[in-house]
């Protein structure tokens, strides 16, 4: 069993509520456009496809997309938005889960991979991308680069956002690679706040690299965001594509 902490159906219930803006078409054009443009006529499989924010406006561009999700609450929001025969999902962890076929493309955003909570797993993960991919396959991370250049001596708190109704910070483990993200968040029209908090693995791009390069998959591009800027020191994350050599 995977160490990630089971998404549960109260947050899954309410999910598609708190990202309406990352799910807005003008905010994800330029993620379905890059993805396409991967895939092209193949298909592609979602690693933690969740309630379909990504996979399923996918799917409605053209590309055939399959899916795995550990969490049943999840994957039980996605189903009413499209048929099992048109996008199928399998429960299961993205570290091990093997669904039928071939995909020549394979991708994992939002900072998923961090929730696989050791190393192990996370190297996993790649092996199982790679075990999907067709020859000349490629595999697709999005994920945020470790903010540790804000924390001065003494401090193991950083802020990412501070709103209105929400309230953000993470908290570093620096010797296990463990980050705690916390959440305060304003449901109602009162000052009461829901607390909630997450484990996460962080991980640098180059310790990426050397997954990749232990599952047989060569690095082909990394840019700072889905519209290809360039990756730069000052970067907050970045979207790097890994190819599985057709030899």
């Amino acid at each position: 069993m995977t160490s990630s902490e089971l998404w549960t159906r109260a947050t899954a219930d309410r999910y598609d509520t708190e990202e309406s803006e990352t799910s807005s078409a003008a905010f994800l054009e330029p993620t379905l456009a890059f993805l396409a443009d991967l895939a092209g006529d193949g298909r592609a499989l979602e690693f933690a496809i969740g309630t379909g924010r990504v996979g399923v406006p996918l799917r409605e561009r053209g590309v055939p997309v399959a899916g795995i999700e550990l969490s049943e609450h999840m994957a039980a929001v996605l189903r009413p938005k499209i048929d099992e025969e048109t996008l199928p999902v399998t429960i299961g962890d993205m570290a091990t889960t093997v669904v039928p076929g071939d995909f020549t493309l394979v991708y994992l955003v939002y900072n998923t991979i961090t929730n696989l909570l050791t190393q192990d797993e996370q190297v996993e993960c790649f092996r199982n991308a790679a075990r999907h991919l067709a020859p000349g396959g490629r595999f697709v991370i999005e994920l945020g680069v470790p903010p540790l250049r804000f924390l001065p001596p003494g401090q193991v708190a950083v802020p990412f956002d501070v709103s209105e109704r929400h309230l953000g910070f993470d908290t570093f483990d620096l010797v296990e690679q463990i980050l705690v993200s916390h959440h305060f968040t304003r449901d109602g029209d009162d000052d009461r706040y829901r607390r909630d908090a997450s484990r996460h693995r962080y991980a640098w791009p180059a310790e990426l690299d050397l997954m990749a390069r232990l599952a047989g998959l060569e690095l082909e591009r990394r840019v700072a965001d889905w519209s290809g800027e360039p990756f730069t020191e000052n970067s907050a994350k970045h979207i790097s594509v890994w190819r599985k050599p057709s030899r």
